[in-house]
């Protein structure tokens, strides 16, 4: 598995043979690597954009109270958040209001488009976390050079065409068996 920095330039998107939009994320490397390839799976790993202080309706999706029938100051609010003497205590893990995003983000799956080894830039499908100019990890496995392989020799051709031969004539027995079944019921 090969590990890379990465910086987070933009997104575009690319237009395929086939007139399909595919949207893209342009990264930089200080140095460009030999071995990445167009189609090659890589994961990535970033930050996600901050986005500060969030309320409970923003943070985790609270529907909030009716806009109507009575309703004061609290339509954004959270709600209860526990019992009174029992527990006596807020549990652990309550969804509550606090600071949204930054923390790290990994994506698996996907994968270079397009490279530019003179501009030392590639085109990876989709977004990627964080903002514009921040550090990715990109860890993939490299592909190899493959020198073609040998055809299969004509023992192994032969030894296949026998066992394949020996498998129809099995088959051709049973299915014999089960027309003589089918007779004797018949009658």
């Amino acid at each position: 598995m090969t590990r890379i920095e990465a910086r987070k330039l933009d997104m575009t998107q690319i237009f395929t043979e086939g007139g399909e939009v595919r949207p893209v994320t342009v990264v930089s490397f200080a140095e460009f690597p030999t071995d990445l390839t167009p189609g090659t799976v890589v994961k990535i790993v970033g930050k996600a954009k901050g986005k500060g202080f969030a309320g409970v309706m923003k943070r985790h999706g609270f529907k909030g109270m009716p806009a109507t029938h009575g309703r004061s100051t609290k339509g954004r609010a959270p709600g209860s958040i526990g019992g009174t003497t029992t527990p006596g205590r807020v549990y652990r893990g309550k969804r509550m209001a606090g600071r949204m995003g930054g923390q790290q983000v990994t994506l698996r799956g996907s994968a270079v488009l397009e490279i530019d080894p003179e501009g030392k830039t590639a085109k990876i499908f989709g977004p990627l976390p964080g903002p514009r100019l921040s550090r990715l990890w990109l860890e993939y496995e490299p592909k190899e050079v493959s020198s073609q392989q040998p055809a299969a020799s004509s023992e192994e051709t032969e030894v296949k065409t026998e066992e394949t031969t020996e498998s129809e004539e099995a088959r051709g027995k049973v299915e014999e068996g089960q027309e003589k079944k089918e007779e004797t019921n018949e009658s």
